[in-house]
């Protein structure tokens, strides 16, 4: 398509949008009283308007069913989880079986981790990527440390080239390939958090898994986001938040994905909890434990209703318009942001480089060369919710849901008056 950068051309493509009329779903913080551009939905997606009645709901049951919203409510909280785990099934590219909620991210990676990160004989390191985001490195290293093993000599990373700005597959592959018999985990993220590169996970976990190691993914980024298939890319296990690109609300309940094959093995090592039991026998209060034959086997504790109540929400929005339809239109704005910032570096005494590649979900990561806080500050004050990164990298999210072809103009009209204007 032959872009232009004008508001008519942008109204064009709003008005043959499939997807605009979901961007009224949605609550928009405001600025001088108008609704913000929001590209922060790989931080913390807006909030949608359907969701206040499902939390709504629960808040009903609770005040007029008491302890016996558990099992009389209209959506009985004892297995109140179980209604997301088909909706997420489709997002993730796996079995319902395979799917639970429960936690949140950083406890469910160290939950899961028990499970299949078993260090043995020389088959102890673990391979990620450099700069992976602070929580995954410090549960890396942690875990390492609990296994009595010196972090630095455990944990192996996958490089940069010099000068670049993202991982090559090729790469990735190669050390894997070079810690051979060594290499116990591959635990990355398949959606990088600062640059928005989708790695090859395919590619990757068939890799790994052909020298024996165990292969799991932190999706942070990557649910909600970007065409997954787990189960046929034969991952052992994911996990992801719900709050991004999932829309459920600050810190909200983690999703976890564990391959069929690991589900009716009674003896896998792991920390249970009485909701990973049978639900035929939980009310029993047996002394052992009886797994659910389920990733559910991996809950500990009753889940948070309150939190999971936005989560299903949200997940109602997914199944009305799928991923194939977000994912479309994902691709075309993003690359109409792409060229709108082009157009804008051509118009101004600066120099933006993308540093995202085009293996990519919605997100770019902008350096603005020669720019500095003041411009993100000026952003911020004018109506552009954005993220700034040390030291002049902006994050931009044309999350499909909410963000508008319209939008995408704008953004580049005050982003060159913010430059313009200095």
């Amino acid at each position: 398509m032959d872009f232009q950068n004008s508001l008519e051309f942008a109204k064009q493509l709003d008005a043959q949008d499939p997807l605009a009329k979901y961007r009224n779903e949605f609550h928009f913080p405001q600025v001088n009283g108008k609704n913000v551009i929001y590209f922060t939905g790989n931080s913390l997606g807006l909030q949608p308007k359907r969701t206040q009645k499902f939390v709504d709901d629960v808040m009903q049951d609770w005040r007029e069913l008491g302890v016996e919203g558990h099992f009389y409510a209209e959506k009985p909280w004892w297995d109140y989880h179980e209604r997301l785990a088909e909706g997420l099934a489709k997002i993730v590219g796996a079995k319902k079986e395979e799917v639970s909620v429960m936690n949140t991210l950083t406890v469910n990676l160290h939950l899961l981790m028990v499970s299949f990160y078993r260090p043995k004989g020389k088959r102890i390191k673990i391979l990620c990527e450099e700069k992976a985001f602070p929580s995954d490195q410090y549960m890396l290293q942690s875990q390492a440390r609990f296994h009595g093993f010196d972090p630095d000599e455990v944990i192996v990373e996958v490089k940069k080239r010099e000068g670049e700005h993202f991982w090559r597959t090729e790469d990735i592959l190669d050390k894997i390939n070079e810690v051979g018999e060594e290499l116990a985990l591959v635990l990355m993220g398949g959606v990088n958090y600062y640059n928005g590169q989708v790695l090859d996970m395919e590619a990757i976990t068939q890799t790994g898994k052909a020298f024996g190691a165990k292969v799991g993914w932190d999706l942070a980024h990557g649910v909600g986001n970007i065409k997954l298939d787990l189960h046929d890319w034969g991952a052992d296990f994911a996990a992801w938040c719900s709050y991004k690109y999932m829309n459920s609300g600050p810190g909200n309940a983690s999703g976890v994905y564990v391959h069929e094959s690991y589900l009716d093995q009674k003896d896998i090592p792991r920390f249970e909890g009485w909701w990973g039991t049978k639900k035929e026998t939980r009310f029993l209060m047996q002394p052992e434990f009886d797994p659910i034959e389920t990733a559910d086997a991996w809950q500990l504790s009753n889940p948070p209703i309150l939190s999971v109540a936005p989560y299903l929400a949200s997940l109602e929005l997914f199944d009305e318009v799928g991923m194939d339809a977000l994912i479309e239109k994902q691709q075309l704005i993003v690359a109409y942001l792409e060229f709108i910032l082009g157009e804008i570096d051509k118009e101004v005494d600066s120099s933006f480089e993308i540093i995202t590649p085009k293996e990519r979900g919605c997100q770019l990561s902008v350096f603005l060369h020669g720019e500095g806080r003041p411009l993100f500050d000026y952003l911020m004050t004018n109506g552009v919710i954005t993220d700034w990164r040390e030291p002049n990298v902006i994050r931009l999210a044309a999350a499909p849901f909410y963000c508008s072809y319209s939008d995408m103009y704008n953004f580049g009209q005050i982003l060159k008056k913010g430059i313009l204007g200095k």
